[in-house]
């Protein structure tokens, strides 16, 4: 007898965990800042309103299924690119194109007031990233454009570093870099961006970007789509004392859900995979594909293997905590990269897994009201901190 009421208290209480976790992620005001669809749109011709059901990590039907209320789209190109600024224009064509077919689903936002607005309607509020500086193509005036078009944030660098600002990657693996950190000219782009309300991205950057902009913006800033260094070492990530200047700018971290950037023992694993299958990888590009691209051909191709390569999703939370740790609740979020990553975290399969996330930290013992702010409330408090006091 004890041993069933045991049982019914169990099944009882997992229950109501399970009501009390979809309703809260329900009930918040869910935010994405970072979501790379718009690259699958130019490399596949794939459409946001379609079924893209085991061809992508999202589309529009998803992410309502996962909750999600404001979704900031990334447009981005390598630093390959030719004429990177028209390129970037075509992407968000793409996206007005969505957004005019399904004005009932899906509206374009240029500031908190319109967005909170869109979320009452139950539709899904969307902004653009635009991830890498060097689409503007040394012009304010088409930095000044891209925010007419819907722009909220800059990521400075990509991989590449641009003529003003140094990145990330390079400053690790290019021993010629010159110039570290913002130049007069990244300087000024910084204080433009400040003045029009738009949202300084200092993820990708180099640690003397990152410390540059500190100095010299005036407004919040955010890391869109970065993780923990002190838990996984990558140049992508944030090291602590980064992550306490963030803090005391005001601004956001939004945890990348890419497995290379959470779980320390993954890029080893990954290069070998790409060493293994390298052959494969160079017919492709021979064929006229890109490298990114002919990797996640590669992936999928051998997608039993691949998966074995994938983060726990326990990790995505620890870097989420180790933030809330540090330097507290306010300042952590999510911008999980999909359709710009291959390798999701086991169980983050697609965008209708964000409820994971809420139901995990619930458990934690995290409130209603940690919640809202990882979930939202956090970003939108930067986003509205940026729109003020603008030229």
């Amino acid at each position: 007898m004890k041993t069933k009421i045991i049982i019914i208290t169990i099944l009882l209480t997992n229950q109501l965990m399970a009501q009390s976790y979809k309703k809260i992620h329900d009930d918040a005001i869910s935010i994405d800042t970072h979501n790379d669809f718009l690259t699958q749109t130019m490399d596949y011709g794939y459409s946001l309103d379609s079924n893209l059901k085991g061809k992508t990590h999202s589309d529009l039907n998803r992410f309502k299924k996962g909750g999600l209320d404001v979704q900031f789209f990334s447009v981005w190109s390598d630093g390959n690119q030719l004429n990177p600024y028209a390129f970037a224009n075509r992407q968000i064509d793409s996206l007005d194109a969505v957004i005019k077919r399904n004005p009932d689903k899906i509206v374009k936002v240029k500031n908190t007031e319109e967005l909170l607005d869109v979320v009452k309607q139950h539709k899904i509020a969307a902004l653009i990233g635009l991830e890498g500086g060097h689409q503007i193509e040394d012009n304010l005036d088409n930095l000044n454009a891209l925010y007419n078009r819907g722009t909220r944030y800059m990521t400075l660098t990509w991989n590449n570093s641009t003529n003003w600002a140094t990145s990330a990657f390079d400053d690790k693996f290019n021993p010629d870099l010159k110039g570290k950190g913002l130049s007069d000219f990244g300087k000024q782009v910084v204080k433009h961006m400040n003045s029009i309300g738009m949202m300084v991205d200092v993820s990708h950057v180099s640690e003397q970007t990152f410390w540059d902009v500190i100095a010299t913006t005036t407004k919040p800033i955010i890391a869109s789509h970065s993780s923990v260094y002190s838990l996984c070492p990558h140049q992508r990530n944030l090291k602590n004392d980064q992550i306490i200047a963030i803090a005391k700018n005001g601004g956001v971290i939004q945890v990348n859900f890419n497995s290379g950037f959470i779980d320390p023992t993954v890029d080893e694993r990954e290069s070998a995979f790409i060493k293994k299958y390298q052959g494969e990888i160079d017919s492709l590009k021979e064929s006229g594909i890109n490298a990114y691209k002919a990797e996640e051909i590669i992936y999928k191709k051998h997608n039993e293997e691949s998966e074995s390569l994938r983060a726990p999703f326990s990790l995505v939370i620890e870097h989420i905590e180790y933030i809330i740790k540090l330097v507290g609740v306010d300042y952590v979020g999510i911008g999980s990269d999909f359709d710009g990553i291959i390798l999701t975290p086991k169980q983050l399969d697609d965008v209708t897994t964000y409820p994971l996330i809420t139901k995990a930290l619930l458990e934690k013992g995290y409130t209603e009201t940690d919640l809202n702010k990882i979930l939202g409330g956090n970003l939108l408090r930067v986003l509205k901190a940026n729109e003020e006091n603008k030229n």
